[in-house]
């Protein structure tokens, strides 16, 4: 019996779409904008929501953020029912108050959250801004919850970790956002002066008079991948300069190439970073120094006690060899 060979051909199809557009599909919060792979809720939870494909960071709110540097484990809040006042009674497109509102309709009380965890089993004072709180800008209370961490973390002698993720300072507070700029420097001011380690994390984006304070006064500054840190953004200082930027102005990676920053850390390595970075920070002075330290200050301290012999007895082979009484 003959093998009918079957022919399939797929050019009528071909031709069939000539013409037509592809209807995207809706892009949601599950999804990468930058390669479009969908992940579910909890996968993408689980994943420090980093795309598994690319690599894409997704933007992470304050409490998931302690959350991730907990290692989901629990951990207790510092000062959740400080809430922001409206001494100036601003007023713009609508009331500062209503502002507040709003955010605080998406289930966040300020635009820092603050907590006491342990970040890879080493106890620390950490706090997150939260993007999704009027930018992550910085009013009257962000700057003191972050000057109440400072106080703590010297007080209880552990590192303090924060992770920026901020537009600026709040305009409708004015000149008291500003005053925060000064406040916080002067919690940092404190950890320095107390010995205790400072890490600071800049997510995308950290702008304005966050980056212009505390942001850049860690002993340790860590960066996600492609976060934006700058002072004035790309697009306010080409409508300014009338100047094209170069696409990668401002990016984390532009800014370790600069030194502004120690390193670039993808977001699931955070953890171990951090704990191994507070490990070597707050060693204990009573426990003596590095085994590496302690053996060059013998060495050299054997150096130092050679040296006025070893001076004598060349002296001495010196004059022998001139004929010289010794």
């Amino acid at each position: 019996m003959a093998i009918r060979r079957a022919q399939v051909s797929i050019d009528r199809l071909r031709r069939r779409g000539e013409g037509r557009k592809t209807k995207a599909i809706p892009a949601d919060e599950t999804s990468c904008p930058r390669c479009g792979s969908q992940f579910g809720a909890d996968e993408l939870r689980r994943n420090h929501r980093v795309c598994g494909a690319c690599g894409h960071h997704f933007r992470v709110g304050g409490r998931e953020r302690l959350d991730q540097l907990a290692g989901f484990r629990d951990w207790d809040e510092l000062w959740p029912d400080m809430r922001a006042a409206d001494p100036l009674r601003f007023t713009d497109l609508e009331p500062y108050v209503r502002r507040v509102e709003k955010a605080e309709g998406k289930g966040i009380g300020e635009a820092l959250i603050a907590g006491d965890l342990e970040i890879d089993k080493v106890p620390c004072i950490a706090a997150a801004m939260d993007f999704g709180y009027l930018g992550g800008s910085m009013g009257s209370v962000v700057g003191e919850k972050l000057l109440r961490c400072c106080d703590r973390a010297v007080e209880r002698r552990v590192p303090f970790v924060v992770v920026t993720a901020s537009g600026g300072a709040r305009m409708q507070e004015g000149v008291l956002a500003l005053m925060q700029m000064t406040k916080t420097i002067v919690g940092f001011e404190v950890l320095h002066d107390a010995g205790v380690p400072a890490i600071v994390v800049l997510a995308h984006p950290t702008t304005g008079g966050v980056w212009a304070s505390f942001a850049a006064l860690g002993d340790i500054t860590y960066a996600e991948p492609e976060a934006l840190i700058s002072f004035s953004g790309p697009r306010v200082i080409e409508q300014t300069t009338r100047e094209k930027l170069a696409p990668d102005f401002g990016l984390s990676e532009t800014q370790l190439a600069n030194g502004q920053v120690d390193a670039v850390v993808d977001r699931r390595e955070l953890n171990e970073r951090i704990g191994r970075s507070m490990s070597i920070l707050s060693r204990d002075a009573s426990a003596g120094p590095a085994p590496a330290v302690a053996w060059a200050r013998d060495r050299a301290g054997q150096a130092a006690r050679a040296l006025p012999g070893f001076s004598r007895k060349f002296l001495s082979r010196v004059r022998r060899e001139e004929g010289e009484e010794v």
